[in-house]
């Protein structure tokens, strides 16, 4: 697999700039500052896509030719860019861009793109390409920052709002089947999960020990980061930790977070760490 062409200077690509539909509902402004900054300082051309919904989304980058892709948009956007590619086996062989938009912009500064029109449309110019870990799954998804496995909801925390549920009233359907069907008499309290989580084929936490929250991250040199905090009786157990390529979860049914969208549920799932997978455009 060809990793990317470093370029000699960035602003002298042809740039493809994608703006996702949900920043221009967002943030019209923004939108424009980086368009007019992009246009106004890029020493090749730039082609404008304003696709109207995925679909449409996933063509314009899959037909960007030889144009590098600009993402105007948030951490979705940014993470559908990331799966398009990767289920095209182009990933490898691109350089991304983003200027965020919108209001989840939590992964993209974790990454180190700036916030602001101006200052992201800049770094997409004058920036350089940094090669970035990925975790994919065995269903082939990808993870570009991290993923989470919550502790059951019970009786009484059902009904409340979690980490993971979508604010909107118009999906409170999607938040009903998230939620898992809680047995009589279950305690008012978050409850813990049977799993068994191993990193690189070594059992960190099994079925018999429960456990309250399972994380796994993206770091640097091929490794993830995996913590798993356990429950003792009556209180939480100091939290295991190890570095591994490859992790695996299993148990009964189970949801995860990974990155902005919740999965499941499955029964199993291995996420293993490909080093250098993809490279993104960031400050010199």
């Amino acid at each position: 697999m060809s990793a990317p062409a470093p370029a000699a200077k960035s602003s002298q690509q042809p740039l493809l700039v994608v703006v996702d539909p949900a920043a221009r509902r967002a943030d019209g402004e923004s939108v424009r500052i980086a368009k007019d900054v992009l246009c106004a300082r890029s020493c090749g051309p730039v082609k404008i896509c304003l696709p109207d919904g995925p679909e449409e989304f996933a063509r314009a980058l899959q037909r960007r030719g030889s144009r590098r892709p600009v993402v105007v948009g948030d951490d979705r956007a940014l993470l559908r860019a990331v799966s398009v590619l990767h289920r095209e086996r182009e990933l490898a062989s691109s350089v991304l861009s983003l200027v965020p938009v919108g209001t989840l912009t939590r992964l993209a500064q974790g990454l180190g793109v700036p916030i602001g029109p101006v200052a992201a449309a800049s770094a997409v110019l004058d920036g350089e390409a940094r090669q970035l870990d990925l975790l994919v799954d065995d269903s082939d998804g990808v993870v570009v920052g991290d993923l989470r496995i919550p502790a059951l909801p019970t009786a009484a925390a059902a009904g409340r709002a979690h980490w993971w549920a979508p604010p909107l009233r118009t999906c409170q359907s999607l938040v009903r089947t998230l939620v898992r069907p809680v047995p009589a008499g279950a305690s008012g309290s978050l409850g813990p999960s049977r799993l068994r989580v191993e990193a690189d084929g070594v059992t960190l936490v099994d079925l018999d020990q429960p456990v309250e929250d399972v994380s796994v991250s993206t770091s640097r040199g091929g490794f993830a980061r995996v913590e798993v905090r356990p429950t003792s009786v009556g209180s939480a157990a100091p939290a295991l930790r190890a570095r591994a390529q490859s992790v695996t979860v299993s148990g009964p049914d189970f949801r995860y977070r990974a990155d902005a969208h919740t999965a499941g549920p499955v029964r199993t799932r291995t996420w293993t760490v490909r080093a250098g997978a993809w490279a993104l455009t960031l400050p010199a």
